[in-house]
């Protein structure tokens, strides 16, 4: 699986402590850490559940034989433990099935930080170049690299995320290999989110199967220790003839990561829908420091329909018939909020301060 834990902002370990952190939002990396660590998870556990039935079944099995020799020693009659026996025995080669495809399963598993010695790919005889330098730079200084790699590179990364064919992105990154490195991944995986959020589903769903190339080449140059640019070939050979079960490895991954872009999506509109609607707050609060939306749903329906009407006189009798208290409570927030302006300037709207209503509750 692919390693998502690249884009955590948390426990970074020694293995990819030269992962760019996110400049879009420290939650984009806890995400990606999170998918990984619930498909290992889900692995552990369906690898124990296999293993522990597999063991019960043999135990099962030896019984059963137990008893049959027992019974032929007591002259007694086998025939229900025979079909029990042969009932077992087609489980346990069910069963021998399923190991062998858990086995290919773990097989064609792409490698990240925690599984790297389990084999994903069949180990290929290339040339081996040093692997890049790991540089040793401060968040602020990587964040600036990848300002200025966004800067220069942005065309042609849009270029390559709009690609498709896996013989296009081969030859355009063999043109490119500048473009390969975790950089890349990074802007496309912003990007995705982005044309989520815009709801461009398809143009995000296209763009995220390049991410995941992306990384399934690094990942593959983290395993050789090769610089990820001579991987690229190697990548693409193989997902082009790979095995049904390797395609379908790769399909689940991009399925997964494709559903995280929608979450996060999701996740991005609604904050920014509250941050709005915290500056709208904010920008209709009254001179006391209320809210007028709010303070109008809390009063009493009569109330309510004097200012929607914006009846002043209906206002002076419906306060001038409320207990003196209740009615300067109400009124007082209103003020507050800024839904009645006691010195607006406008003539007509016959100024109604405390003053005033406790002059009306007199009357």
């Amino acid at each position: 699986m692919v390693d998502y834990s690249k884009w955590g902002n948390i426990e970074i370990s020694d293995d990819e402590d030269e992962t760019h952190p996110n400049i879009d939002t420290p939650s984009l990396f806890r995400w990606r850490h999170q998918a990984r660590v619930e498909r290992m998870e889900e692995q552990r556990r369906e690898k124990e559940e296999f293993e522990n039935t597999k063991k019960k079944n043999s135990q099962q099995i030896t019984e059963v034989r137990k008893q049959i020799e027992h019974a032929k020693k007591e002259d007694a009659s086998i025939a229900e433990l025979e079909a029990r026996l042969e009932m077992l025995l087609s489980e346990g080669e069910k069963l021998r099935k399923k190991e062998d495809e858990l086995k290919q399963k773990e097989k064609v598993t792409p490698w990240n930080v925690d599984t790297i010695s389990n084999p994903g790919f069949t180990k290929t005889v290339i040339n081996k170049p040093g692997a890049r330098k790991v540089e040793q730079l401060s968040e602020e200084e990587r964040e600036k690299r990848m300002q200025v790699f966004i800067k220069e590179n942005e065309k042609l990364l849009k270029e390559f995320g709009m690609l498709r064919k896996y013989d296009d992105s081969r030859r355009f990154l063999q043109e490119h290999p500048n473009l390969v490195c975790e950089d890349t991944a990074n802007y496309l995986v912003i990007w995705c989110i982005t044309l989520e959020m815009e709801d461009k589903q398809m143009l995000s769903q296209h763009v995220a199967h390049q991410c995941i190339c992306m990384q399934y080449i690094l990942e593959l140059s983290k395993q050789l220790e090769v610089d990820p640019r001579s991987c690229v070939g190697t990548f693409f050979s193989k997902i082009q003839v790979a095995e049904p079960e390797y395609k379908k490895s790769f399909e689940d991954e991009l399925n997964a990561f494709k559903e995280r872009v929608k979450k996060r999506a999701k996740e991005k509109l609604e904050a920014a829908l509250r941050e709005e609607e915290e500056e709208e707050k904010k920008a209709r609060l009254g001179p006391g420091g209320l809210d007028p939306v709010e303070v109008f749903e809390t009063l009493p329906l009569i109330l309510q329909e004097c200012f929607e009407k914006q009846d002043i006189p209906m206002l002076q009798e419906a306060i001038a018939k409320m207990p003196q208290e209740e009615a300067a409570y109400h009124m007082k927030r209103c003020i507050d909020s800024g839904l009645w302006l006691p010195d607006g300037g406008k003539k007509e709207a016959a100024e109604i301060s405390e003053a005033e209503v406790a002059e009306a509750e007199e009357k």
